[in-house]
């Protein structure tokens, strides 16, 4: 309890001290308005936008893109990652091919997203998922590496069979390697969401940001920034707890 109230406290000093500064920068009009909005021209845009019904659409329509681009990426990294680490003949054929995909960034594979999907929903989704794959990928298939010898050759010797311990050794010993590939797919999936949105979208946060900027709107803009945020924030934090429910043993 004292840690959470704690973890609150520390929440809302760090806000309220930026909240301080961003008023104080407006206020004294030491950047352009049209350039930097103070945080009530920011809340008076979030109201336009609700009012209008425009900020819960474009938030569904966003939640919904992540989720089945994360749903899709996280499940193929996480095989993928088992079988680049525990078949040599996957890891020979794959493995070269994926280290040449990680540094290609999201936003490059926009427009051939376009091209092969349309600007429909499937070619979002192809681009979250692809983003989330490489990090899910890379932490699953690092983690099954890095199962120490000793647990493998202590279940083998106590009988158990390939299948047991495969699911109750090497992915037990691998899963805080997974989770933590699932937490920062969680967080690449909203970044890749709005390189996604801003080509070939009419809804959206990445949308309504794009819109913002060709009238100079920075405040709607800026209250897609706080919103992306704050989602990014509260799904961190929804793994964090998971991760410490699912993945118990870890600080044991």
């Amino acid at each position: 309890m004292a840690v959470n109230l704690h973890r609150i406290i520390n929440v809302v000093v760090s806000l309220g001290a930026v909240l301080v500064v961003w008023t104080l920068i407006t206020a004294l009009k030491i950047v352009n308005p049209a350039l930097f909005p103070s945080p009530l021209d920011t809340w008076n845009a979030m109201i336009e936008l609700m009012r209008s019904g425009l900020f819960l659409s474009d938030l569904g329509a966003s939640l919904a893109r992540a989720a089945i681009g994360f749903a899709i990426g996280a499940v193929l990294g996480i095989v993928v990652g088992l079988l680049t680490a525990r078949v040599r003949a996957v890891q020979f054929i794959l493995g070269p091919f994926l280290t040449v995909l990680r540094p290609i960034p999201a936003i490059a594979l926009v427009p051939i997203a376009i091209v092969w999907f349309g600007i429909g929903e499937p070619s979002k989704y192809f681009v979250i998922a692809y983003t989330v794959f490489l990090a899910v990928w890379l932490n699953t298939h690092h983690g099954m590496e890095r199962v120490p010898r000793t647990f493998v050759l202590a279940s083998r010797a106590l009988g158990a069979s390939r299948v047991r311990e495969f699911i109750e050794v090497i992915i037990p010993a691998a899963a805080p390697h997974i989770v933590a590939g699932l937490r920062m797919g969680s967080a690449l999936a909203f970044l890749s969401l709005v390189a996604a949105e801003l080509s070939g979208a009419s809804s959206g946060i990445g949308y309504r940001m794009q819109e913002a900027r060709q009238y100079i709107r920075t405040d709607i803009m800026f209250v897609g920034l706080i919103e992306l945020g704050i989602l990014g924030a509260l799904l961190d934090t929804g793994f964090v707890m998971l991760s410490k429910r699912v993945v118990h043993w870890e600080d044991a």
